[in-house]
């Protein structure tokens, strides 16, 4: 029976590890001070090159530096 079930289970186990590793990803990425000041760079290269206006840009802005300043107070 031991058996039957490592098979039954074998996709869901995958897709589980699969999930696990994507928010290790997603953790690393919002909790990384550089990533997200390359964020806020590409952000202001966009509105630099009016490929966003300005409501979007400082929409984004605001939610960036708001995590980055998250990192920060979790880092001291």
């Amino acid at each position: 029976m031991l058996l039957f079930d490592d098979i039954l289970f074998a996709p869901l186990k995958g897709i589980i590890f699969l999930a696990e590793k994507i928010n290790e990803v997603i953790e690393k990425e919002t909790s990384d001070e550089g990533a997200v000041k390359e964020r806020l760079m590409a952000l202001q290269l966009k509105f630099e090159m009016d490929e966003i206006d300005e409501v979007e840009y400082d929409k984004r802005e605001d939610e960036l530096l708001k995590q980055l300043e998250n990192i920060r107070t979790e880092n001291k």
